[in-house]
């Protein structure tokens, strides 16, 4: 071959880059399969989570990789970038995508008794797999052109799984659902082509290596609030937050908790790899923007649960006080903010999901969501009720769970950077939290029974072994990041070094010089 056509070729791939796109690809054509054998519906949930089982093992198998030999790159074609679609992934998208894909199996196991065969007939399962092509694609790509096309792979598939079923408070939770993730989606398309028209590339390790270059220039600086407020939205951070408790209340209780495990977690993680990595100096810049965003969203949050009679509407305001979290280590900035966030991150996804699989099983046994209708529960179901406790214990960043973890790492940042009033917000929001959680227990486990008959017993129903056995897990992974935090705190320190230095990552896609 000439020198000339070899030039613009990627070598050959190395056997374990195929592990980059294989999670996507898996994901797009089991959930293909299931679609395709729509009527045999006995088949969709086994196929379903043998399929999120070998999910799991290849991200797995792709994080020890990655840590042990550094970025991994993919080239569609093998065109060298920016010409050839590059599927790219560091410590951090590979670190995302095993916990995604670990929820996501919880989920699928759980559905088992939640999700009926009308709604497996309607396409479930097949809904779930191209959901986790979604949100595996978008942790593990690249090109920032297919970033926006893996959300709204993600976006069509989680409307689907909103209106599973065609209850009327359905439907309205998903125009609430869609409405404004379509406008983030739109400032998203529009960012996208304003950085092709000022960058002439997409691809990300390309657009990192001439923004260094750039500054912080103004064509940057709108660049970076217009990604900022797309993804926002997607994040579902203040002031564009009010859709999330609207409608994540609506769907089967399965569906609010991969929603809220994955879906804004999503928006998180492109904040991290667009405004971290690929623009350092336009996100130093709006520090100050970035953290007031972050508190008015951890106390919009945390006062928001305080005020509701519905447990799965208070669990919502959760998720959000959670988003502001995050985006306190983005404002902070620095290895140890970015890794408390990522942290807290892995622990939100597997801790959401769970809350909201506990707010199902109370739902089940208690006969109602509505904390002025449960009651009883302390004695009626006590190993749920120390599952539940444990949780709250861990939403509300108290030890010995893992949420206690990544708080206590990011208010010492806060306070080393000089912004006590961040640190200040973090640990006020942690208390309302912790108030709210405090509550719900009191009213739902504690109290006597509001639905009581005569002689004082209720009747409840069954908890189900698969659904208790998925919780116990869920509860136990987040009991033993709290007591041995060392190796997430390790991971999570590795993946926010990778995004404050993001060498490894440009030199697996530029080998020879950058352009």
């Amino acid at each position: 071959m000439s020198s000339a056509p070899a030039a613009i070729f990627f070598p050959d791939p190395a056997p374990e880059a195929w592990l980059v796109v294989l999670p996507a690809v898996l994901c797009l054509v089991m959930g293909a399969v299931l679609a395709a054998i729509r009527r045999n519906i006995a088949l969709h949930a086994p196929i379903a989570i043998a399929s999120l089982a070998v999910l799991c093992a290849v991200d797995a198998l792709l994080l020890h990789r990655v840590l042990a030999d550094g970025p991994l790159v993919m080239v569609m074609g093998r065109w060298l970038p920016p010409f050839g679609i590059a599927f790219t992934v560091d410590v951090l998208g590979a670190a995302l995508a095993l916990v995604a894909a670990l929820v996501a199996l919880a989920a699928a196991v759980f559905a088992l008794p939640d999700i009926d065969t009308n709604r497996r007939r309607y396409g479930f399962y097949p809904f779930l797999m191209f959901l986790m092509a979604g949100v595996s694609g978008a942790f593990l790509t690249g090109d920032i052109f297919n970033l926006y096309v893996w959300f709204e792979v993600l976006l069509i598939s989680s409307f689907g799984l909103v209106v599973l079923g065609g209850e009327p408070r359905q439907i309205d939770g998903a125009m609430k659902y869609g409405l404004l993730n379509l406008v983030g989606t739109t400032l998203f398309l529009i960012a996208v082509g304003y950085l092709y028209a000022v960058f002439g590339t997409l691809n990300m390790a390309d657009i990192a290596a001439k923004v260094a270059t750039a500054g912080a220039a103004p064509p940057l600086m709108t660049l970076g609030t217009l990604f900022l407020a797309a993804f926002a939205m997607k994040a579902a951070a203040f002031p564009v937050n009010f859709w999330l408790p609207a409608s994540y209340h609506t769907p089967r209780v399965t569906v609010s908790g991969l929603f809220a495990g994955l879906l804004t977690k999503v928006g998180i993680y492109a904040m991290l790899r667009v405004l971290v990595m690929l623009m350092p100096g336009v996100t130093l810049a709006m520090t100050s923007l970035v953290g007031a965003v972050a508190v008015l969203t951890m106390l919009t949050g945390a006062l928001g649960a305080l005020g509701q009679s519905d447990i799965r509407r208070a669990l919502g305001y959760w998720v959000i006080a959670g988003i502001g979290v995050m985006l306190a280590g983005i404002a902070v900035g620095g290895a140890q903010a970015l890794a408390a966030a990522i942290f807290y991150a892995m622990h939100s996804m597997v801790v959401m999901a769970a809350l909201y699989f506990m707010a199902g099983l109370m739902a089940r046994r208690a006969g109602s969501f509505d904390l002025g209708m449960a009651g009883g529960l302390w004695s009626s179901a006590p190993l749920l009720s120390a599952l539940a406790l444990a949780l709250f214990f861990s939403i509300s960043g108290l030890p010995p769970f893992s949420g206690f973890w990544p708080k206590a790492m990011m208010v010492a940042a806060a306070i080393e950077a000089g912004r006590g009033w961040l640190a200040a917000g973090i640990l006020l929001s942690g208390f309302l939290i912790t108030f709210a959680a405090g509550r719900i227990f009191l009213l739902a486990f504690w109290r006597d029974s509001a639905a009581a008959d005569a002689d004082g017993e209720t009747r409840a129903a069954r908890l189900e072994p698969a659904s208790m056995a998925v919780l116990v897990l869920l509860t136990a992974a987040t009991a033993a990041a709290g007591l041995w935090p060392e190796p997430v705190a390790a991971l999570s320190r590795a993946a926010a070094l990778g995004l404050v230095q993001p060498d490894a990552y440009l030199d697996v896609v530029f080998p020879e010089p950058r352009p």
